[in-house]
């Protein structure tokens, strides 16, 4: 790797593969699988009481505060319905909402919309409650100059989603996969427990030999791994489940040699000491494991 690309990424300047935004036939391909899921062979409901030629217009409304994600989404579920709907974003996503605010207005076959009604909000709902669950956490350590970061735990074949609504909230992505990026774990520690001239050293070496162009990290549960870590010359250092005390411990032995990050059982009642205690990044499994599905409807006007 390119000395300055290192150093670009050792400091956090440079992410490998942020989710700024999602391919529109990605998009695509999600609502479709979710409306053929919903619709099976008809909306009997809707096919039984509204008339075929009947129009509606129906807003998106949040109903508590949050932060936006995933509109495109919803766009693309009445458009697969209703190819001619006549739709208008109301806000962008990223944005910070009030209760009462509108989303999204979209104008159209009645019966389109009533179909494509709950696929839109489930879409919208659950990436808007990972933006908004990420954006209490990037608030609660304002000041700090750490960073929230995302982690692998996603809901199967939604992880791009769920990384882009992290970016929406103002985190910031980790890996992809296991294809972007070294992070050697307690697992690989433990079967490289013979390796000479110690566990840690020996992964950092292989790891470096075989990837040169990977970002390599290491996961320390001690603060003698930490140290052997930025000795070997990790890229950056995982410090799990430390107090901030521990930690700060940490950072000295560090020495400033590569980038931190602190994880692992850290809510927001912790999270400002964890903050404070000098760490680049932040990683929080629950931004996306754990976000709740924020309250957004869709109410047709009269």
């Amino acid at each position: 790797m390119d000395p300055l690309c290192r150093l670009r990424l050792r400091y956090g300047l440079l992410q490998p593969h942020p989710v700024e935004h999602l391919d529109r036939q990605l998009i695509r391909a999600a609502v479709i699988q979710a409306l053929e899921e919903d619709l099976g062979c008809g909306d009997a409901t809707s096919l039984a009481c509204i008339p075929t030629e009947a129009e509606s217009t129906a807003r998106m409304n949040a109903r508590e505060c949050l932060t936006v994600a995933g509109l495109a989404f919803a766009e693309m579920a009445f458009r697969e319905l209703a190819p001619n709907a006549r739709i208008r974003q109301c806000v962008e996503d990223g944005h910070s909402c009030t209760p009462g605010t509108t989303l999204l207005e979209v104008s159209g076959p009645a019966r389109a919309l009533l179909s494509a009604e709950r696929v839109a909000l489930n879409f919208v709902q659950r990436l808007s409650g990972v933006a908004t669950a990420t954006s209490r956490y990037v608030r609660a350590v304002d000041g700090t100059g750490a960073r929230i970061l995302d982690t692998r735990k996603t809901t199967p074949g939604w992880r791009r989603f769920e990384k882009y609504a992290v970016r929406c909230g103002g985190g910031v992505n980790h890996r992809m996969g296991l294809h972007d990026r070294i992070l050697i774990k307690d697992n690989h520690l433990a079967a490289l427990a013979d390796a000479s001239p110690d566990p840690v050293t020996a992964a950092v070496r292989r790891a470096r030999s075989q990837f040169p162009t990977l970002f390599v990290q290491v996961e320390a549960d001690t603060l003698d791994q930490a140290q052997r870590a930025a000795e070997a010359g990790a890229d950056g250092i995982l410090l799990d489940n430390m107090p901030p005390e521990m930690l700060r411990e940490a950072l000295k032995r560090i020495a400033g040699r590569c980038q931190t990050e602190a994880s692992g059982g850290i809510n927001e009642g912790t999270l400002r000491g964890v903050a404070e205690s000098g760490v680049d990044f932040i990683s929080v499994g629950a931004i996306t494991h754990s976000a709740r599905a924020v309250d957004i409807g869709l109410d047709f006007l009269p």
